[in-house]
């Protein structure tokens, strides 16, 4: 199986919002800067993150996207249904039945969206600080983060 980037990039934002400023409005400009996203495509990523709600937006000065709920509470699984759509394999009930193949792919696509639901935003900053990652200090973030 292979994640596409429009799935891997969702995944590091949202990370990025919640490592960097701890979940506070951040804006566009410096997630895309920080995680390598082209600007465009971030775009469209945050407007399926938001119909997901996953990020929400906040206008103004000191504006931006910010996660929607708590990081712990967002599974890298719902950032890839919103991105991507659903993991598992859609097979007619009746070629399950009659073919061990089709069978066996259900199970295995079910499995790996089990492990993408295993695994939270607060998961990926925990690894993240265990890697030496250096986390800024709530007195560092940009003024318009705070």
């Amino acid at each position: 199986m292979r994640l596409s980037s429009k799935g891997r990039y969702g995944v590091r934002a949202l990370f990025d919002i919640a490592f960097h400023n701890a979940g506070h409005p951040t804006q566009m400009r410096e997630i895309a800067e920080r995680a390598e996203i082209p600007a465009r495509f971030l775009e469209q990523i945050f407007q399926d993150l938001r119909r997901a709600g996953l990020v929400a937006a906040k206008r103004g000065p000191r504006g931006g996207y910010h996660l929607a709920r708590p990081a712990s509470e967002i599974r890298l699984g719902d950032v890839l249904r919103a991105l991507e759509g659903s993991v598992v394999q859609q097979d007619d009930e009746g070629d399950v039945a009659r073919d061990p193949t089709a069978a066996v792919f259900r199970d295995v696509s079910t499995a790996v969206e089990r492990c993408f639901d295993e695994v939270t935003i607060a998961d990926v900053c925990a690894r993240a600080s265990s890697m030496g990652i250096r986390r800024p200090h709530l007195g560092e973030l940009p003024d318009y983060a705070i």
